[in-house]
């Protein structure tokens, strides 16, 4: 074994592209000679010291020779004591190949962000989180993420282990159809943000796919942390099935330092690169990446708390906002107000049922105990397809509810027996009268709320213990110029209760 020491900044070279700076330490080289038949691997110890401001990158070169069957990576790095307030060290860590580390380049062969200290990678297998694929000769690098640093600066180790010998057969990918058996024109509820243990989850695909049945789920969408690697490892919980087939959707959570998107339904064994900053001016780019690889473009839990997910990119991009994650909270709340204040904008300018983002809610489930399917997005869709249900979403045709026992009927009707749904819009003059109707079941002693852009201008009486009933409001498009639905639980204080569901709007007016 050998060893080398980074210390501090020495040894480095600093490479700065637009806002954002990455670190290059120096190279790690394992004699070419090692790869003869006596020496079965080698192994490189390195260690430093990142200090406190460090960029949010930094790559290690590994030089590796011809010959390697296998390259497997360990880290540590310390975690000392910091005063209340103050971020601790948390360092994340992947993997680049012989292409290079260029944005959105061929380089890119998996990330463990922090849920991993160890990793490897062969022609016929790969740690969860990895891309299997021979390894070839050339200058490969060790991606570091420093995701905070404590006052002390951040100590690392990092241990490099090569193997050499003839490398196993690569393993050809299968992905899951792109349509499932469904129930023709329908709705169809999914759960588009879960996460397996091919990023910080716990749960396999086959774990995963049978919590989604049994919530009562029609699609999903895979979406681990900044890596594609779950995509070849899903068609087996496709097709026909007991409990009704599972339509599986592919994507990532792109991880950005400035907020989380989904990329929702791409192409099988699509890569989006994370690596900016909102400063950057580079997400526009890989939005286009998603839509051209097939997906859409869902910003994920806007207001979240956690380090780095508060949403900084803005909502020009999207193609549907996710506003309600996991269990109803404040920042939940919070994210459907600043939705509801961005339909009331697309109203006051002009934009109308033509140009607005609707919204979604998903589950972000991880692992046990996280319910998968709570919240379910469902769909009014053509068929059980990924077209079909990207188009349903994109069009706002949906409604968002916390469980497969509720079920909604959302519609208004003009005086002539026009009428339109959720996402629609009912087209009549200004003066006529409107009948807003909620029909829902699954719901015991809540709440309706019928939302607009004046504000909420009706509320229910308290719904019966067996959670069904039909709620009845009447109004015109120049009182307001949209409707959606809330249905929410009893209030405990003076805020409004948990939502149980929720609609997008249905337009009223020319």
């Amino acid at each position: 074994m050998c060893e080398d020491e980074h210390h501090g900044v020495g040894r480095r070279a600093l490479f700065v592209t637009g806002a954002a700076a990455a670190l290059t330490l120096g190279t790690v080289s394992f004699p070419s000679e090692a790869a003869d038949a006596a020496r079965a691997s080698e192994t490189r110890t390195v260690r430093g010291t990142l200090p406190t401001g460090a960029p949010d990158f930094v790559y290690l070169p590994v030089e590796v020779p011809a010959g390697v069957r296998e390259i497997k990576v360990a880290y540590t790095y310390e975690r000392p004591t910091v005063p209340a307030g103050t971020a601790g060290n948390a360092l994340d860590i992947g993997i680049f190949d012989q292409h290079g580390t260029e944005l959105g380049g061929r380089g890119f062969r998996g990330w463990s962000g922090g849920a991993r200290t160890e990793f490897f990678l062969r022609a016929d297998d790969a740690t969860p989180g990895y891309v299997p694929g021979p390894v070839r000769e050339g200058t490969w690098h060790i991606a570091l993420g420093p995701y905070t640093v404590s006052p002390q600066g951040l100590a690392y180790e990092v241990t490099i282990t090569l193997t050499y010998g003839e490398p196993g057969e690569t393993v050809e990918p299968v992905y899951p159809p792109s349509r499932a058996k469904g129930r023709g024109r329908a709705w169809y509820r999914g759960d588009c943000h879960l996460h397996s243990w091919y990023s910080d989850g716990r749960r396999t695909p086959a774990e995963i796919a049978a919590l989604a049945r049994a919530a009562g789920l029609d699609f999903i969408n895979s979406s681990d942390h900044n890596t594609h690697s779950a995509h070849a490892h899903w068609a087996d919980q496709a097709g026909p099935h007991p409990d009704g087939e599972l339509l599986i959707l592919l994507g990532e959570e792109v991880t950005t330092r400035n907020g989380h998107v989904v990329a929702l339904g791409t192409d099988p064994g699509t890569f989006v690169d994370w690596r900016y900053r909102a400063r950057d001016n580079r997400f526009g780019k890989y939005a286009r990446r998603i839509r051209q690889a097939g997906g859409l473009v869902v910003p994920a839990h806007p207001h979240a708390t956690c380090v780095g997910c508060n949403w900084k990119f803005g909502f020009g991009e999207a193609d549907a906002v996710e506003v309600w994650n996991g269990a109803y909270g404040p920042d939940d709340e919070v994210s459907l107000a600043d939705w509801d204040s961005m339909l009331v904008a697309s109203v006051r300018e002009g934009r109308g049922s033509r140009d607005w983002i609707p919204a979604m809610g998903n589950s972000d489930a991880h692992r046990d105990p996280d319910p998968v399917g709570t919240p379910q997005t469902v769909v009014l869709a053509d068929e059980l397809s990924r077209e079909a249900i990207q188009e349903g979403i994109r069009a706002g045709r949906s409604y968002v509810a916390e469980s497969k026992a509720v079920s909604l009927s959302f519609s208004a009707t003009g005086p002539k027996g026009e009428h339109a749904g959720i996402g629609g819009r009912l087209r009549v003059d200004g003066d006529d009268p409107v009948t807003v109707r909620l029909e829902v079941s699954g719901a015991p002693r809540c709440t309706v709320r019928f939302v607009t852009d004046q504000g909420v201008l009706h509320t229910s009486a308290v719904l019966p213990v067996s959670g069904s009933g039909t709620v009845e409001w009447r109004t015109t498009a120049q009182y307001a110029a949209y409707v959606r639905a809330e249905v929410r639980h009893e209030a405990a204080g003076p805020l409004p209760g948990a939502l149980a569901a929720f609609t997008n709007p249905v337009f009223l007016g020319r």
